[in-house]
């Protein structure tokens, strides 16, 4: 009867134990917190009670899919094996993640956005306490102006030009 209130006890203080030990708590900052469609945001943070390669990132926002989105690609949405991932130094568990915003497919619009870690390669619904972190982001109208460059009215005159050269000495041969 002794054992089996030791082994009783024993086992209480392995789960109050374990759960302590293996706690898995996330951190993430970005900075600037304020920036312009098209600027650089760095992505740091940390993740401890967890060994683990790499984090997982994906952004939530003004007309993006509700489960969140891949940082390099609006378009798809995160899960599935689809993250944008930030490789962790096993010493210490931090990482950094350099998002320049001005070269990813998707279009991001001026507002908050907020900006997820996540231990665990799941979507947005499926994690749990402790194992994600968020982030805001607040983007501001472009700072470089559309690339609206008119073309020059000289090519277009050289490209009418070429094109009724082309279309004369194709219908000489046909008929010549």
């Amino acid at each position: 009867m002794r054992r089996a209130w030791i082994s009783i006890i024993a086992a209480l203080i392995f789960c109050c134990i374990i759960p302590c030990v293996a706690a898995v708590s996330m951190e993430i900052t970005a900075t600037p917190v304020q920036a312009h469609i098209g600027d650089t945001i760095t992505l740091t943070g940390k993740i401890s009670g967890l060994k683990t390669i790499a984090v997982y990132l994906f952004i939530n926002g003004p007309d993006l899919d509700n489960r969140g989105v891949t940082l390099e690609n609006l378009n798809v949405p995160a899960g599935r094996g689809l993250f944008t991932t930030a490789p962790v130094n096993l010493n210490d568990g931090t990482w950094t993640y350099v998002w320049d915003t001005s070269v990813i497919l998707g279009t991001l619009k001026p507002g908050p956005y907020t900006i997820y870690a996540v231990s665990t390669p799941a979507e947005q619904l499926r994690f749990g306490p402790g194992e994600y972190a968020v982030t805001q982001v607040v983007f501001l109208p472009s700072n470089t102006p559309a690339n609206t460059v008119p073309v020059d009215p000289l090519v277009a005159l050289l490209a009418l030009i070429s094109t009724s050269c082309a279309a004369f000495l194709a219908r000489r041969r046909k008929h010549g």
